[in-house]
């Protein structure tokens, strides 16, 4: 799949975009591109998917908007320090990958991308989320660890379907209390944050939450146990783990280790 073994393979530019066409998959990883393949853009709405990982790209260019049917973008291990604002015209982009990249901020075209259901910007510089997030409404993954977050935008309780919140190793204080309109969740994770308190009724009212991890955070275990819905939510990690060691389901050493330090 990647292009620069079928460039060493003799195949020709003409071979290589007719395929390009036919499967609807570029792949670029490893190829120490500095610059955005040219190339692609010139296949406007056959592209479906496109990875460009590890590569030393830094800039996005706006004419990636002619790629308006992509439902999978993978641009991790670049150099890129910020997106189009056009972002936004890729309406059929069902998965965002921006995995350690430079990125400090994110366009407010971002919540145009109602289709999106997966979004992981980890290992980055972002100091804010916009607050368009909340029109993600298909959004099941949102991972934004290892970045310089102080918090989470208030809208992000809009995300109804959001499954599983990743935001650990920043600097996040509280949570906005919409968060716990997010009845779907199953797995919020925020190790290694400033995290002192999170909203009283979120056990309560996030009837689907499996996985709460706060570990490296000023919460305390008494803190945590005394909320409103504990044993409810202790209930359904209990009944989770069980699942999967009778499924015999291999788990790691930190598996059954959840919830805040001691």
């Amino acid at each position: 799949m990647g292009c620069c073994n079928s460039k060493t393979g003799g195949e020709s530019a003409a071979n290589r975009i007719s395929r390009w066409r036919s499967t609807g998959i570029v792949a670029f990883r490893d190829c120490k591109l500095k610059t955005f393949p040219s190339e692609v853009l010139e296949l406007d709405g056959s592209v479906r998917t496109l990875d460009l990982t590890h590569n030393k790209i830094v800039d996005v260019p706006l004419e990636i908007s002619k790629l308006i049917n992509m439902q999978r973008l993978v641009l991790a291990d670049n150099l890129i320090e910020r997106l189009p604002m056009n972002l936004g015209k890729l309406q059929s982009l069902k998965v965002l990958t921006l995995d350690n990249n430079r990125i400090t901020t994110l366009p407010d075209e971002l919540g145009l991308l109602v289709r999106l259901e997966r979004l992981s910007i980890s290992g980055n510089l972002l100091a804010c989320f916009p607050e368009t997030i909340g029109s993600l409404r298909n959004l099941l993954l949102l991972n934004v660890s290892n970045n310089k977050l102080k918090s989470l935008p208030e809208s992000i309780g809009s995300c109804f379907n959001l499954e599983e919140l990743q935001a650990n190793g920043n600097s996040i204080e509280d949570l906005p209390s919409s968060i716990c309109s997010l009845v779907n969740l199953k797995s919020l994770c925020l190790n290694n944050n400033n995290v002192h308190q999170i909203p009283h009724n979120l056990l309560r009212d996030c009837k689907a939450l499996q996985n709460v991890s706060l570990h490296g955070n000023p919460i305390s275990m008494d803190q945590f146990q005394q909320m409103d819905g504990f044993q409810e939510f202790e209930a359904r990690r209990k009944k989770k783990f069980d699942k999967q060691i009778d499924s015999n389901v291999m788990i790691g050493s930190t598996g059954l280790d959840e919830g805040v330090d001691l």
